[in-house]
C-alpha cells in the first residue's frame, strides 16, 4: 500500500470508528491508477466484510434514472420540454415537463400519497399513477427546488413506457451491462449488508427492516457494491474516458445533465442541482457531481471529480455504510477525492511543439480588446481559443469551432459566450482588422465606444 492509499484508508477508519458504522465500504476509481478499496466493520450477514459486499444506495438510484431519461431523448422519444402528461396517461399533474421532474422544480410533493416510510408499504405503478390525483403539487413549477421522490417514480415509469419494458429491465440492457456495473441492481443478492439504526446513547445496532420499493424503485431501489459506484461515477465526472464508444450517453448530453438549474439553499450556496444530478462546488474551480442515498439503515455517497489541477481522467468515489444516521459518511466521498490529489495528483504530460494555426488565421493571434477589457487569441490543439488576460488561473479558455461554408465565421462552443458567433472583418489586403463577438466589437487597441463609426456600420 502507498502512503496515499495509507492516509485513504485511515480515513475510511476513522469515519467507521467515530461515526459507529456497522460496516463500511469506500471505493476510488481512477484512469491512470489501479483501483482502490477500503472496508472496515462487519455486515451481519455471517459472511466477511470484502469489495463484494453490496449496500444499498438509495437515492444515487436516481442517477441512473436521469441517465435513461436523456437517453430517452436523444433517441428522439421525447423532448426535455414536454409535459410528461404527452406520453403517460395521467390523472394528475401531467403537465409537469420531464425537465422540472428531472431537477426537482416541478413542485410535487416529495412522496407518493399516503405515509410510506411510516408504513413502509409502497404503491405498484397503478396504485402511484391512480393516487397522483390525490398527491399535491405543494410549489408552482420553476418556483423553487424541492425534492421529489415522486417525481422520479414517475419519470421511472415514462422511460419503462418508451422502451417497452419494466424500468429494471431497461436499465440493465442499457446502462448496467454497458458499463460492466455487474454487482448493481434492484435486489440485495446474497452478500448484502444489513442496515441498521445504531442507537444513539447506547453501542446497539438494531436491523432495519427489508424494503421493497414497487413503484418508487426508480428513485431509491438499486444495491451496488463500492467498485461498481466508484466506476459509475467516473462515468458521470468524464463519460469519454469510461464509455469512450457513447455506448450509455453522449459526453455533451452528460454536459448538459452537469449544468446547473437551481441551487438546493437560496441562501448558501453550496450545492445546485442539474439534470438528475447533485452538484457539490469545492476549492479551485473543482466540482463534485452525483448523489447522495438514504434509505432505512443505510448511507451512500457516490461522486465523481472535474476541474482543478492534478485531477486525473475519470475520477470517481463511492462510500457506503450500514447505518442510517451516521451523516459523516456522506461527507467522507469528498474528502477521499480530495486527499487523493492532493497526495497522488495526475501525472505531468510534457509539452510537446505541435503543428502552426491555419495561414488564414495566423494574423488574429495575439491581444485584442473588447468592451475596454483584453484578451488573448491563441491556437493550440487544433481549435481557436480565447482568454481574458484577468482571467483567474484555471478558468477554461472560450472555444471557437468553423462555421462551415463561412470562413471568417465561428461558433463559440465552450467557455464564454458559448453558442454566440465570432466575426472576422478584413481589410483590402485580407488582414483582420477588426472581429465582432457576441455583437461586441474587437479592436487591437483599447477604444471607447464614441470610436465606432456607427453610420458605416460598425
Amino acid at each position: 500500500m502507498t502512503a496515499s492509499n495509507d492516509r485513504l484508508a485511515r480515513l475510511v477508519r476513522q469515519v467507521q470508528a467515530r461515526a459507529r458504522v456497522p460496516a463500511v465500504a469506500a471505493a476510488l476509481h481512477r484512469a491512470d491508477r489501479p483501483a482502490w478499496s477500503c472496508t472496515v466493520g462487519d455486515p451481519g450477514n455471517g459472511a466477511e466484510l470484502g469489495p463484494a459486499t453490496r449496500f444499498r444506495i438509495g437515492s444515487v438510484t436516481k442517477t441512473l434514472t436521469a441517465v435513461l431519461v436523456l437517453q430517452c431523448r436523444d433517441d428522439g422519444l421525447l423532448d426535455l420540454d414536454d409535459p410528461v402528461g404527452r406520453h403517460l396517461d395521467l390523472p394528475a399533474h401531467g403537465g409537469a415537463t420531464v425537465r422540472r421532474l428531472l431537477s426537482h422544480t416541478a413542485g410535487l410533493q416529495r412522496e407518493p400519497f399516503g405515509d410510506v416510510w411510516d408504513t413502509l408499504r409502497t404503491p405498484d405503478v397503478a396504485g402511484l399513477v391512480a393516487d397522483l390525483a390525490r398527491a399535491e403539487r405543494v410549489l408552482p413549477p420553476a418556483r423553487r427546488f424541492h425534492y421529489s421522490n415522486l417525481g422520479l417514480a414517475v419519470l421511472g415509469e415514462l422511460v419503462a413506457r418508451l422502451r417497452g419494458g419494466t424500468w429494471d429491465e431497461v436499465l440493465a440492457e442499457r446502462v448496467l451491462t454497458p458499463l460492466g456495473l455487474t454487482a448493481t441492481g434492484p435486489q440485495p443478492g446474497p452478500t448484502a449488508a444489513t442496515g441498521y439504526l445504531v442507537d444513539a446513547y447506547s453501542d446497539e445496532a438494531h436491523p432495519e427492516p427489508p424494503t421493497d420499493l414497487g413503484a418508487l424503485a426508480p428513485a431509491a431501489q438499486l444495491w451496488s457494491t463500492a467498485a461498481d459506484m466508484a466506476r459509475w461515477a467516473a462515468f458521470l465526472a468524464d463519460p469519454a474516458t469510461v464509455d469512450p464508444t457513447g455506448a450509455v450517453l453522449a459526453p455533451a448530453t452528460l454536459d448538459e445533465m452537469r449544468w446547473p438549474v437551481t441551487t438546493t439553499d437560496e441562501a448558501h450556496w453550496t450545492a445546485g442541482f442539474g439534470l438528475g444530478l447533485l452538484l457539490v462546488p469545492q476549492p479551485d474551480r473543482v466540482v463534485h457531481v452525483g448523489h447522495d442515498g438514504a434509505m432505512p439503515g443505510f448511507l451512500a455517497g457516490v461522486y465523481g471529480r472535474r476541474g482543478g489541477d492534478g485531477t486525473p481522467a475519470a475520477m470517481g468515489c463511492a462510500v457506503l455504510g450500514s447505518s442510517g444516521t451516521a451523516a459523516e459518511l456522506l461527507d467522507l466521498p469528498h474528502r477521499l477525492l480530495a486527499a487523493a490529489v492532493e497526495d497522488d495528483p495526475a501525472d505531468v504530460e510534457p509539452w510537446r511543439p505541435g503543428p502552426p494555426a491555419p495561414p488564414h488565421l495566423r494574423g488574429l493571434l495575439g491581444r485584442w480588446w473588447g468592451e475596454g477589457f483584453e484578451y488573448v487569441f491563441s491556437w493550440h490543439d487544433g481549435t481557436l481559443r480565447a482568454r481574458g488576460v484577468d482571467d483567474p488561473a484555471g478558468k477554461p479558455p472560450a472555444v471557437f469551432a468553423p462555421v462551415p461554408q463561412r470562413p471568417d465565421v465561428f461558433r463559440t462552443v465552450s467557455g464564454r459566450e458559448v453558442g454566440e458567433l465570432l466575426r472576422l472583418t478584413r481589410d483590402e489586403r485580407g488582414a483582420v482588422v477588426r472581429m465582432h463577438w457576441a455583437t461586441y466589437r474587437f479592436t487591437r487597441a483599447q477604444e471607447a465606444f464614441d470610436r465606432y463609426d456607427f453610420r458605416a456600420g460598425g
